[in-house]
């Protein structure tokens, strides 16, 4: 089975095997974010629940 390749370019596997993703948002105009909002946007986020078994398919992992 082939891999998405847009959802290569926004997940990646870690080395223990969970996927995550970076959130979107903060390429720019983010002047008009609050510096809090911006920190929330921060960071790499684990892909739980019924979306990883679709994001598994797509990426060609199960």
């Amino acid at each position: 089975m082939k891999t998405k390749r847009s959802m290569a370019k926004r997940c990646k596997v870690t080395g223990t095997g969970k996927i995550v993703f970076f959130k979107t948002r903060r390429r720019h105009k983010l002047t008009h974010k609050t510096t809090a909002h911006k920190n929330r946007l921060t960071g790499a986020q684990e892909i739980v629940g019924g979306e990883l078994a679709k994001v598994k398919a797509m990426m060609a992992l199960s």
